[in-house]
């Protein structure tokens, strides 16, 4: 049977299982074996990591031609007006490629929401503010790049959702697997 592994992954970890430098491997935190990294957060991101050892899967969650929705949750500096939101609305130009149009809102602060180790720089003179951005392309670094381009620099990133599967309450470092057959498994990455 396939296994998915959904996995919380914290700040300073490497999507892959081998630690580099400073950055820890996935080894630290899943012990299970065969399974690989279906879509990548960089070491500085956080959230949502999907592992399979079904290659069907894998490419279901990671690529972009399947259009699967991540949901992701940028605390940026400063509070931008609806006007900088409907620029990611409406798809932005970066400078190797211009991003499909995202959906954009801005969010509280998830009252649940952990700490980061270690926590991001504070600056009194400088507000920050939380947006819930989406988007089914997925390159690299893209959503601090589009929060960038529009005068906003993500300070921290958090993958909530990819699919219909969620965080739920998944602590920072920690891994729920899942077994089941293969379209139990598809099932749940349905947008």
């Amino acid at each position: 049977m396939p296994s998915l592994v959904l996995f919380n992954k914290p700040y300073g970890v490497l999507s892959q299982f081998t630690a580099e430098g400073r950055w820890r491997g996935l080894a630290e935190f899943i012990p299970v074996k065969g399974v690989y990294v279906a879509g990548r957060l960089d070491a500085d991101s956080e959230g949502l990591l999907a592992l399979t050892d079904d290659g069907r899967l894998q490419a279901r969650i990671a690529d972009p031609r399947h259009k699967l929705v991540k949901t992701y949750w940028a605390q940026v500096e400063g509070v931008p007006d609806e006007a900088a939101l409907d620029r990611l609305r409406a798809g932005i130009t970066l400078s190797d490629f211009t991003a499909q149009p995202a959906r954009v809102r801005s969010i509280a602060e998830p009252a649940w929401l952990w700490p980061r180790d270690p926590p991001i720089r504070y600056r009194a003179a400088i507000p920050t503010a939380w947006l819930e951005i989406r988007i089914s392309e997925g390159k690299n670094r893209q959503v601090r790049r589009m929060t960038a381009a529009i005068g906003y620099p993500t300070l921290r990133l958090i993958r909530a959702a990819v699919g219909s599967a969620t965080l739920g309450g998944l602590a920072p470092g920690k891994f729920w697997q899942v077994e089941g057959n293969h379209q139990d498994l598809q099932g749940r990455f349905n947008d």
